[in-house]
């Protein structure tokens, strides 16, 4: 459904951004992060002269590698276009993010690495859809073939013994609660992770998949 009709108006800015999840042949992933901002109008820049319409004011690219604990291996960024010829020297800075967890708490530790005059605005913004992404990427192959391989354990006759009393361990899930789609007592999580609903509505037992990530 799109939005409703506008007021009459002029197209002044567009912003885009695009993120890509890869599955590496080596067992990581390559998150990459694309951001654009460019003006229907052209203006003077002091240090790039004439900036046509169209042109981009600001261009920017993140790689950023994680394993499947979603812990950072490595991150490449580049900066093709910028307001200032400075600000290409920042892009190496993002190498300090190798270490950081992908999940709850992310933003501040970005913050203290490559905030402020220590990083770029806007590659520090493209951090929060790379990692969005990354979970889009990551999680839904990770628990296809973890189902995958139970159903061949159970098959081969090598799965559980359904009379063992051993607790299953519990999934990771690291979407739980951050926002109102996947609030802890809804039918979304009632649904896709039972274990972690908090709901009072009956469970059903034989659902418990992550299909719909």
């Amino acid at each position: 459904m799109p939005l409703s009709s506008p007021a009459a108006r002029e197209h002044i800015h567009t912003r885009t951004v695009t993120c890509q999840g890869f599955r590496r042949t080596d067992g990581l992933w390559d998150i990459e992060g694309h951001i654009t901002d460019t003006k229907t109008y052209g203006f003077a820049n002091n240090d790039r002269g004439e900036i046509p319409p169209g042109v981009p004011v600001h261009e920017m690219w993140l790689r950023v590698t994680v394993g499947d604990d979603l812990v950072i291996r490595t991150v490449e960024a580049v900066t093709d276009y910028a307001p200032f010829n400075a600000c290409d020297a920042i892009a190496p800075a993002y190498e300090n993010l190798v270490g950081l967890k992908l999940g709850p708490g992310l933003r501040k530790q970005i913050r203290d690495r490559v905030g402020g005059i220590h990083g770029c605005t806007h590659l520090t913004e493209l951090m929060g859809p790379v990692a969005t992404t990354a979970f889009q990427t990551i999680f839904p192959i990770l628990s296809r073939e973890a189902e995958e391989k139970r159903l061949a354990e159970l098959a081969a006759g090598e799965g559980p013994d359904p009379a063992s009393d051993a607790t299953p361990k519990k999934r990771k899930m690291p979407l739980i609660n951050t926002c109102h789609g996947w609030r802890s007592d809804g039918a979304a999580v009632k649904r896709i992770a039972p274990s972690f609903y908090t709901g009072d509505e009956p469970i059903d037992e034989d659902d418990d998949s992550l299909r719909e990530l």
